[in-house]
């Protein structure tokens, strides 16, 4: 499977193509075949999948609960066709999903673990915020601590 993304980038958008920064990019295992599924994500962004990642996910879901096959459904339901990066690392967004995603001619790109999330920078912000508030509430330093 392809390694854990992590990082924040900013980028832009450019007729419809987003660049996958290096870092990301270095994480794709060679199984994924510089090849991605890009599909809604859990708050109204993108997630983009290296395609063993995907395929790890759509099996799981497939075995899992009732719950789990229904998003499922969801997620095939706005994912893209599977697409090779192209030179230089860039992929292609669909409408449906810019447009679900708020996103005009800038994203934050986000490593989000198994998948790449990607954001119109003001819904990024916004989340962002929310889950920090509720991080202080929830955690204490010594929760930090090894």
């Amino acid at each position: 499977m392809s390694g854990e993304f992590l990082g924040t980038f900013e980028n832009a958008v450019n007729k419809q193509r987003i660049i996958i920064p290096a870092e990301l990019r270095k994480k794709f295992s060679a199984a994924s075949k510089q090849t991605i599924i890009a599909t809604i994500g859990p708050y109204d962004n993108i997630a983009i999948y290296p395609l063993d990642n995907w395929s790890a996910l759509r099996e799981r879901l497939r075995n899992g609960s009732e719950d789990d096959r229904e998003l499922l459904s969801d997620l095939r339901d706005s994912a893209t066709p599977e697409q090779k990066l192209e030179s230089p690392y860039r992929i292609r967004l669909s409408d449906e999903l810019l447009e679900i995603a708020g996103i005009d001619s800038k994203v934050i790109l986000k490593g989000d673990g198994d998948y790449i999330s990607v954001w119109s920078p003001e819904a990024y912000r916004r989340v962002r915020l929310q889950r920090l508030e509720a991080r202080k509430s929830r955690y204490k330093s010594s929760d930090y601590q090894i």
